[in-house]
């Protein structure tokens, strides 16, 4: 298993199928919100250094990513916080370490780029807290959402 940091238009190709099973598998409001990722924003940001991808290959094939949004906090302006945007294993690959060492891999790559927190999000409805305690993180926020569209 490789474990790297790779740029968008470097994964752009492998990850459709990924993303389409991450929608598919975590996704609410599905009839109303369709998946329609904004891929310009996505590499606006990645070129100022506000978005990364980290990406775990089993013999060259894309099977996770871990993507993160880089930014100062506004309430603590001398650090950098990274928070997740996503993060993706095929569900073959979850049992074992993949999903363990692609964070911790992630984890090391921002700090040795000036990242003081990482910040990981969970969907209650598939929880992964207890493989994040391990980790040592602690769980710190809890989100609602309701859809109030039309």
């Amino acid at each position: 298993m490789i474990y790297q940091q790779e740029f968008i238009d470097d994964v752009f190709e492998d990850c459709q199928h990924l993303i389409e099973q991450h929608w598919e598998e975590i996704a609410l409001n599905k009839e109303k919100i369709k998946l329609n990722p904004n891929w310009d924003a996505y590499r606006q940001l990645e070129g100022i250094g506000a978005f990364r991808i980290f990406t775990a290959r089993d013999d060259g094939k894309l099977v996770g990513y871990f993507a993160v949004f880089v930014e100062p906090n506004l309430h603590y302006r001398d650090h950098l916080f990274a928070r997740n945007d996503v993060i993706f294993l095929q569900k073959e690959y979850r049992k074992g370490f993949c999903g363990i060492r692609l964070i911790k891999f992630a984890e090391r790559c921002l700090k040795d780029d000036g990242v003081s927190v990482l910040m990981i999000n969970t969907k209650t409805h598939k929880d992964f807290s207890p493989v994040l305690e391990r980790l040592h993180f602690k769980k710190t926020e809890t989100i609602h959402t309701k859809y109030i569209g039309e």
